[in-house]
């Protein structure tokens, strides 16, 4: 299966619908469009992975190093990983919280919240 990475904009916020598989082969389309997106000046950056289906260690990787790059840019990145996604729920959610590394992020259950500053992220 492949990996699909929409761009739009939402109040600010570019936002990055991603859909199929991340893994060793696709994840460094989803690596590509995040350096397009703050090499045209993006700070603000939202994944919406409601619709990845797997995720294995290089999608893990890839999203570390996307925090990574937003947090030495002073840039925001928050997540979208719905309790009910990807056909039986989060499969991403439930990849990062049993690597341990789910807290690292800011999580919402859709775009309107991840884009309202005055939203609170999920709880980890």
């Amino acid at each position: 299966m492949t990996l699909k990475v929409a761009v739009g904009e939402q109040r600010g916020w570019a936002v990055l619908r991603v859909s199929g598989e991340m893994d060793l082969l696709t994840s460094p389309v989803l690596r590509q469009r995040v350096h397009e997106a703050v090499a045209e000046g993006r700070r603000s950056l939202v994944l919406d992975l409601s619709d990845v289906l797997f995720c294995d260690s290089s999608g893990v990787g890839v999203l570390i190093a996307t925090r990574r790059l937003m947090r030495s840019c002073r840039g925001r990145l928050r997540l979208i990983l719905p309790a009910q996604g990807a056909v039986e729920g989060s499969h991403v959610n439930r990849v990062l919280a049993a690597l341990g590394v789910r807290r690292l992020f800011e999580v919402y259950a859709d775009a309107e919240r991840a884009v309202d500053d005055a939203a609170e992220p999920l709880s980890a």
